[in-house]
C-alpha cells in the first residue's frame, strides 16, 4: 500500500494562478483516492477524479456535519462545533431538506431569469459610474463586488447600504488565515445584524425574501441563521467569479475575443469559466458507515477531503482541461457541488455572470490590465479563491 501523503497539496505554481496544485493531477493520475494524513494527525482521505468526487457528493453515507470532519488546512481547531441554525452547508438530511424545501421555489432557473433586466440595470449603472470616474481602478470594488451584493441585498431585503460591514465579515468568515476566535466573532457580528432585521421585518414585512420566509415555520434564530448564510454566500462567490474570470480573459485574448465576438454564447462562457477557475476549490465530508470507494474500503468516522478544482480539471471528463475553451460543452462540472449540497444559488449567479462578463466587454472594448499579471494580489489564503483587487485601465 502506498504511503499516505502529507496533507492537501496547497501551492499553485508561480505563474499559473488559474491552475490547481500540480501536485493534485499527479495524484489524481496514479491515487484518485489517495490516504491523506491531516494537519490535527487523522488519517483520512483525499478524492482527485471527477468520478469519485461525485460519488462522495452523492453518497449520503457521507455527512456534511462540521462536527464529524477533520480539517485539511492547519490552524483549524481540533474539534468542530456544530452548525449553527440556518447554516445549510454543514447539516445533513433531514434538517437540511426542511431548509431546502422552504427555499427551493425561490431559486429556480424561471424565477432567477425575471430578474435579467434588472442585473442588467445594476451592471449599466456600475460601469456608468466607472466610465465618468476614468481609469485606472479597482474592479473589485467598482464592479464585481456590487453586482452581486446590489442583487442578493434586494432580494433579501437587506439594506445595500450596510454592504461594507458584510463583505468585511463574510471575508472574515472565509479565510483561513484568520484566528478562530476573529471568524467567530464575525459569525456574531454578522447574525446580530441579521437577527434585528428579521425582528422588524416580522413587524412590518417588506417585499423580499425574508419577509415571505416570516410566515414559514422557521423561529427567529432559525431565519436569522439562515438570512446570514444566504447573504454571506451571495456576496463574496459571485464576487471573485467575476473578478477572476475578468483576470482570466484578459490574459487570454483568443478566448475575450470568442466571447466578444458572440462565437460562443454567454451561457457557454459562464460554465466554463466555472469549470475551470472552480473558486470554491475544496470541501470536506465524514463516512458515517464503511464505504467502498474507488477500489477502497473508506472506515466509518474517518474524513475525506473532495478537491473540486482537481475533479474540474480531470482528462477523463474533460479533453485538455487545462485550456480555457469557452465554447466547451463544460456540463456535468462540480463548481456548484453536486448532490443535496448543490449551491442554492447557482441560478442567480449564472444570470448575474450571463450579463456581467458581457456588458463589462462592451461598455469597455480596450479593457486592460493595469498591472504585471504577476503582481495582481491572489486569494491564496481562503476558502474561495480569486484576488483581492483587480487594477484595469480602457
Amino acid at each position: 500500500m502506498n504511503a499516505p501523503i502529507e496533507g492537501l497539496p496547497t501551492t499553485r505554481q508561480a505563474g499559473c494562478p488559474f491552475d490547481p496544485p500540480h501536485e493534485l493531477a499527479r495524484l489524481r493520475e496514479t491515487r484518485p483516492l489517495a490516504r491523506m494524513v491531516y494537519p490535527d494527525g487523522h488519517v483520512g482521505w483525499l478524492a482527485t477524479s471527477h468520478e469519485t468526487v461525485r460519488a462522495v457528493l452523492a453518497d449520503s453515507r457521507f455527512s456534511a456535519r462540521y462536527e464529524l470532519m477533520h480539517l485539511p488546512v492547519p490552524g483549524g481547531p481540533a474539534e468542530l462545533p456544530p452548525a449553527s441554525p440556518g447554516d445549510m452547508t454543514g447539516i445533513d438530511a433531514p434538517e437540511h431538506t426542511r431548509f431546502r424545501q422552504l427555499l427551493a421555489g425561490k431559486f429556480t432557473v424561471r424565477r432567477m431569469g425575471l430578474l435579467t433586466d434588472r442585473v442588467g440595470q445594476v451592471c449599466a449603472e456600475l460601469l456608468d459610474d466607472m466610465a465618468r470616474q476614468g481609469p485606472p481602478t479597482d474592479l473589485v470594488p467598482a464592479f464585481t463586488q456590487p453586482v452581486p451584493a446590489l442583487m442578493i441585498c434586494e432580494l433579501l431585503g437587506v439594506p445595500y447600504a450596510d454592504h461594507e460591514f458584510f463583505q468585511e465579515q463574510t471575508l472574515l468568515l472565509t479565510s483561513t488565515s484568520a484566528s478562530m476566535d476573529a471568524r467567530g466573532a464575525a459569525m456574531d457580528a454578522l447574525y446580530s445584524y441579521l437577527h434585528d432585521l428579521v425582528l422588524a421585518k416580522r413587524k412590518a414585512p417588506t417585499d423580499d425574501l425574508l419577509s415571505d420566509l416570516t410566515t414559514s415555520d422557521l423561529d427567529d434564530v432559525e431565519l436569522a441563521g439562515l438570512g446570514s448564510f444566504l447573504l454571506g454566500a451571495g456576496l463574496d462567490t459571485t464576487s471573485n467569479m467575476l473578478a477572476l474570470g475578468t483576470f482570466a480573459l484578459l490574459t487570454d485574448p483568443e478566448q475575450l475575443a470568442d466571447l466578444r465576438s458572440g462565437w460562443c454564447t454567454p451561457e457557454q462562457a459562464v460554465e466554463e469559466l466555472l469549470r475551470y477557475l472552480t473558486i470554491a476549490h475544496t470541501g470536506v465530508r465524514a463516512a458515517l458507515a464503511d464505504v467502498e470507494l474507488g477500489g477502497e474500503v473508506v472506515r466509518a468516522g474517518e474524513s475525506v477531503t473532495i478537491s473540486l478544482q482537481a475533479a474540474n480539471r480531470d482528462p477523463a471528463r474533460y479533453p485538455e482541461p487545462d485550456t480555457l475553451d469557452l465554447s466547451r460543452r463544460s456540463t456535468g462540472h462540480v463548481a456548484l457541488g453536486y448532490g443535496i449540497h448543490q449551491c442554492l444559488g447557482q441560478q442567480l449567479a449564472r444570470v448575474e455572470m450571463r450579463v456581467a462578463f458581457p456588458a463589462l466587454f462592451e461598455r469597455f472594448p480596450t479593457l486592460r490590465l493595469a498591472a504585471d499579471p504577476a503582481d495582481v494580489p491572489l486569494r491564496t489564503d481562503s476558502n474561495l479563491y480569486g484576488v483581492h483587487a483587480l487594477p484595469v485601465a480602457w
